[in-house]
Protein backbone atom coordinates (compact mmCIF):
# COMPACT_ATOMS: atom_id res chain seq x y z
CA UNK A 1 0.00 0.00 0.00
CA UNK A 2 1.50 3.29 -1.13
CA UNK A 3 0.33 6.57 0.31
CA UNK A 4 1.10 9.72 -1.62
CA UNK A 5 1.26 12.40 1.05
CA UNK A 6 2.02 15.84 -0.32
CA UNK A 7 2.14 18.67 2.14
CA UNK A 8 0.62 22.03 1.32
CA UNK A 9 2.55 24.89 -0.24
CA UNK A 10 1.14 28.41 -0.64
CA UNK A 11 2.27 31.78 -1.88
CA UNK A 12 0.72 34.13 0.65
CA UNK A 13 0.24 37.82 -0.14
CA UNK A 14 -0.42 40.01 2.91
CA UNK A 15 -1.48 43.63 2.46
CA UNK A 16 -2.50 46.33 4.89
CA UNK A 17 -4.91 49.26 4.67
CA UNK A 18 -2.13 51.64 3.60
CA UNK A 19 -1.39 49.71 0.40
CA UNK A 20 1.81 48.07 1.65
CA UNK A 21 2.15 44.43 0.61
CA UNK A 22 4.51 41.59 1.43
CA UNK A 23 4.64 38.15 -0.18
CA UNK A 24 5.96 34.98 1.35
CA UNK A 25 6.00 31.30 0.58
CA UNK A 26 4.61 28.88 3.16
CA UNK A 27 5.62 25.24 2.93
CA UNK A 28 4.83 22.04 4.79
CA UNK A 29 4.21 22.63 8.51
CA UNK A 30 3.98 26.41 8.31
CA UNK A 31 1.13 26.05 5.78
CA UNK A 32 -0.85 23.48 7.80
CA UNK A 33 -2.78 25.99 10.01
CA UNK A 34 -4.32 27.55 6.88
CA UNK A 35 -5.76 24.29 5.54
CA UNK A 36 -9.50 24.05 6.07
CA UNK A 37 -10.03 27.77 6.59
CA UNK A 38 -12.46 29.67 4.37
CA UNK A 39 -12.44 32.95 2.49
CA UNK A 40 -13.43 35.61 5.01
CA UNK A 41 -11.92 33.78 8.00
CA UNK A 42 -9.98 35.89 10.49
CA UNK A 43 -6.82 34.23 11.86
CA UNK A 44 -4.02 35.15 14.21
CA UNK A 45 -1.19 36.58 12.09
CA UNK A 46 1.51 34.94 14.22
CA UNK A 47 0.96 31.67 12.33
CA UNK A 48 2.50 33.31 9.24
CA UNK A 49 5.24 35.17 11.10
CA UNK A 50 3.75 38.65 11.58
CA UNK A 51 3.56 39.30 15.31
CA UNK A 52 0.60 40.91 17.04
CA UNK A 53 -2.26 41.12 14.60
CA UNK A 54 -5.22 39.53 12.84
CA UNK A 55 -5.23 38.28 9.25
CA UNK A 56 -8.33 38.01 7.03
CA UNK A 57 -8.27 35.69 4.00
CA UNK A 58 -9.77 37.56 1.04
CA UNK A 59 -9.30 35.09 -1.83
CA UNK A 60 -6.86 33.10 -3.87
CA UNK A 61 -6.42 30.78 -6.83
CA UNK A 62 -5.24 27.28 -7.63
CA UNK A 63 -2.31 26.13 -9.77
CA UNK A 64 -4.27 26.60 -13.01
CA UNK A 65 -5.37 30.14 -12.08
CA UNK A 66 -8.96 29.27 -11.20
CA UNK A 67 -10.14 31.91 -8.69
CA UNK A 68 -11.68 31.13 -5.31
CA UNK A 69 -15.20 32.42 -4.88
CA UNK A 70 -16.67 33.12 -1.42
CA UNK A 71 -20.22 31.97 -2.26
CA UNK A 72 -19.23 28.51 -3.59
CA UNK A 73 -19.03 26.16 -0.61
CA UNK A 74 -16.26 23.59 -0.07
CA UNK A 75 -12.95 23.11 -1.83
CA UNK A 76 -14.34 21.93 -5.17
CA UNK A 77 -14.14 23.21 -8.73
CA UNK A 78 -17.54 23.98 -10.21
CA UNK A 79 -19.01 25.57 -13.29
CA UNK A 80 -21.24 28.35 -11.96
CA UNK A 81 -23.47 30.86 -13.74
CA UNK A 82 -21.86 34.12 -12.65
CA UNK A 83 -23.10 37.68 -12.63
CA UNK A 84 -20.44 40.40 -12.57
CA UNK A 85 -17.85 39.78 -9.84
CA UNK A 86 -14.99 37.44 -8.98
CA UNK A 87 -14.20 35.39 -12.10
CA UNK A 88 -16.40 37.45 -14.45
CA UNK A 89 -15.61 41.02 -15.49
CA UNK A 90 -18.14 41.34 -18.31
CA UNK A 91 -21.71 42.50 -17.79
CA UNK A 92 -23.25 39.33 -19.22
CA UNK A 93 -23.92 36.28 -17.09
CA UNK A 94 -21.43 33.57 -18.02
CA UNK A 95 -20.92 29.98 -16.88
CA UNK A 96 -17.33 29.89 -15.56
CA UNK A 97 -15.12 27.46 -13.69
CA UNK A 98 -14.44 28.67 -10.13
CA UNK A 99 -13.08 27.08 -6.98
CA UNK A 100 -14.89 26.94 -3.64
CA UNK A 101 -14.18 29.06 -0.58
CA UNK A 102 -12.22 26.45 1.43
CA UNK A 103 -8.41 26.42 1.45
CA UNK A 104 -7.16 22.98 0.31
CA UNK A 105 -3.86 21.51 -0.89
CA UNK A 106 -4.73 22.50 -4.48
CA UNK A 107 -4.68 26.22 -3.67
CA UNK A 108 -1.49 27.89 -4.92
CA UNK A 109 -1.92 31.57 -4.04
CA UNK A 110 -3.71 33.09 -1.05
CA UNK A 111 -4.54 36.77 -0.74
CA UNK A 112 -5.07 38.28 2.69
CA UNK A 113 -5.35 41.61 4.45
CA UNK A 114 -3.94 42.55 7.84
CA UNK A 115 -6.95 43.69 9.88
CA UNK A 116 -5.05 44.50 13.11
CA UNK A 117 -1.36 45.07 13.59
CA UNK A 118 1.43 46.47 11.43
CA UNK A 119 3.39 44.87 8.62
CA UNK A 120 7.15 44.76 9.25
CA UNK A 121 9.26 47.35 7.39
CA UNK A 122 11.64 44.81 5.95
CA UNK A 123 10.66 41.51 4.44
CA UNK A 124 13.61 39.92 6.27
CA UNK A 125 11.70 40.40 9.54
CA UNK A 126 9.04 37.91 8.40
CA UNK A 127 10.00 34.27 8.83
CA UNK A 128 10.07 31.79 5.92
CA UNK A 129 10.06 34.30 3.07
CA UNK A 130 10.93 32.98 -0.34
CA UNK A 131 10.44 35.95 -2.64
CA UNK A 132 13.69 37.86 -2.83
CA UNK A 133 13.92 39.91 -6.01
CA UNK A 134 17.08 39.96 -8.06
CA UNK A 135 18.10 43.00 -10.04
CA UNK A 136 18.66 42.38 -13.70
CA UNK A 137 21.77 43.67 -15.44
CA UNK A 138 20.34 45.03 -18.70
CA UNK A 139 22.46 47.48 -20.65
Amino acid sequence: MCLNLSLAQFKLTISDKNGKTIAQELKDKSAQPLLGTKVGSILDSSIVGVAGGKLKITGGSDKSGTPMRPDVHGGVKKYVLLPTGVGNRSEARIRKLVRGNMVTEEIYQLNSVLVEGVLPDKQDDVKSTGNETESSNKK
